[in-house]
């Protein structure tokens, strides 16, 4: 007969064990320097102006 087990504990191990995976998650997707998200932006602003600016003008407009 195998070792007895406590339900409770094995519970709240495998609760523990998803919120780490979880936090770890998060930890990839949000946890970039305000530097880096600053540069992200700046790069995707001058590229809307520069693209903006190249945008033909019809005579109806």
């Amino acid at each position: 007969m195998g070792k007895p087990v406590n339900l409770k504990q094995a519970r709240k191990r495998k609760a523990r064990a998803e919120k780490a995976k979880k936090a770890e998650a998060n930890r990839l997707l949000h946890g970039q320097p305000k530097a880096v998200t600053d540069l992200a932006k700046a790069r995707s602003e001058k590229a809307a102006r520069e693209l903006d600016g190249k945008k033909l003008e019809t005579p109806g407009d």
